[in-house]
């Protein structure tokens, strides 16, 4: 068995765990007077009392990291306002002002979030173009010094996977990851969190959890199913409960004293990044604080896991292999590719599949019927370059039986860089 200890220590940041982040931000915002349908960053920029009032509370309340204001500030997102040219500028003065509330006493997180794009043959955008948005506002981001990056409120994996490798080809700081779930644990694009989990760790997330979704009862559900399978510190930001409509306003019905009652079951869980999401206010994460400081974080077993359980997973499915799996009859990207994974899948249920990348055009036919797998799966190129922009294009986390003549430090650096399993 390898074990993995909690005590991690936390690369290039000096925190060390568990770490405490801020709450709401979009529902304060709010309760000061910001309207509904305007443009989160803009407003913030025109009223920025208003922000510094909000971070400065949870930096009293114990706030260790804040989160900078610029969950929208992509140019996809920005262009719904008319502001997709001012990313650079809007990223650096949002940063500015959470660094003035932080006041060199706190972390400052900048904030990506979802764009909307959707990848062939569900929309019309390509990975590479979601790799190029999320790299505008990373670059940005770590020109204006943010301490890490937090890419959160996700609801598909090739936008937190885009973000994950933008942010890397920009900066060496971390990058946390969260997504938001229903009670089932799915996406509203419908992958399992556990997917996601085993895809973003393999890809170098410092660590990984859930955001918003519902209160922490439904969260610490989903949280306790990524334990076992959980390599990396787990994330646990919920709401203050469901929202409910009342006099045409929003409330959130799980006071300070109750949400943070929740703090003991989620350590338990191996959470060490605690925070809140809608509805919290800085009273919640004040008594999140107090909630913590009683727990002897030393005193909860290790992880463990089984080297002979490999997680792989599709974009929507977690799945797992042992280290003799059977991949069965490898399978070329034809035009007959889409049928021939089907197949492989109900006719012949060893649990993988091998698809083969030989030549250039085969990256096209692949990208096109890659959201048809749903078993783990071994990619085989004997040429880097192709396995390579196929792993880039690859949703899930794909694995190599060993069979091939490719150099090692090669396969390390797809390892490192996309997660692949080596066998």
């Amino acid at each position: 068995m390898k074990r993995w200890r909690n005590a991690i220590i936390m690369d290039t940041i000096p925190l060390s765990l568990p770490v405490l982040m801020d709450g709401a931000t979009g529902t304060e915002l709010y309760r000061r007077g910001m309207p509904n349908g305007v443009c989160t960053e803009q407003w913030v920029l025109e009223h920025p009392q208003a922000l510094l009032e909000i971070q400065r509370a949870y930096v009293e309340a114990g706030s260790q990291v804040l989160i900078a204001p610029t969950f929208g500030a992509n140019r996809v997102s920005l262009a719904r306002h008319g502001a997709q040219d001012r990313v650079e500028e809007y990223n650096r003065r949002l940063v500015e002002l959470t660094r003035t509330a932080a006041d060199g006493r706190v972390l400052v997180a900048g904030d990506l979030a979802p764009t909307g794009l959707l990848l062939a043959p569900f929309g019309a955008s390509s990975f590479e173009e979601l790799v190029d948005v999320y790299a505008q506002q990373a670059r940005a981001l770590a020109a204006a010094g943010v301490d890490l990056f937090l890419i959160e409120t996700t609801m598909t994996v090739p936008e937190a996977r885009a973000a994950v490798l933008a942010c890397k080809s920009v900066s060496d700081k971390p990058v946390w990851v969260t997504f938001t779930c229903d009670e089932n644990g799915r996406t509203l694009s419908g992958s399992d969190v556990l997917a996601a989990l085993i895809i973003l760790q393999g890809m170098g997330a410092a660590a990984f959890g859930l955001n918003c979704s519902s209160g922490p009862e439904g969260m610490l559900e989903q949280i306790r199913r990524l334990t076992p399978y959980a390599a990396v510190p787990l994330i646990a930001k919920p709401n203050a409960g469901l929202p409910e409509r009342v006099d045409g306003g929003v409330v959130y019905r799980c006071p300070p004293e109750e949400f943070a009652a929740y703090a003991r079951a989620f350590a338990a869980a191996g959470v060490r990044i605690f925070g809140g999401c809608c509805g919290t206010t800085p009273a919640h994460i004040a008594a999140l604080r107090e909630a913590l400081a009683e727990i002897d974080f030393a005193a909860f077993p290790a992880v463990e896991h089984d080297p002979d359980v490999i997680p792989c997973a599709s974009e929507k499915e977690a799945r797992f292999i042992t280290p003799d799996v059977d991949v069965g009859e490898t399978i070329a990207c034809t035009s007959d590719l889409m049928e021939d994974i089907l197949e492989a899948e109900e006719e012949a249920p060893q649990g993988a599949l091998k698809i083969a990348i030989l030549e250039e055009d085969d990256l096209d036919i692949f990208a096109e019927n890659q959201y048809a797998v749903k078993d783990a799966l071994c990619l085989f190129s004997d040429v880097p370059e192709l396995l390579e922009k196929a792993l880039r294009l690859y949703q899930g986390r794909a694995f190599w039986d060993g069979t091939g003549d490719l150099d090692e430090a090669f396969l390390e650096e797809m390892r490192v860089r996309y997660g692949l399993v080596l066998l």
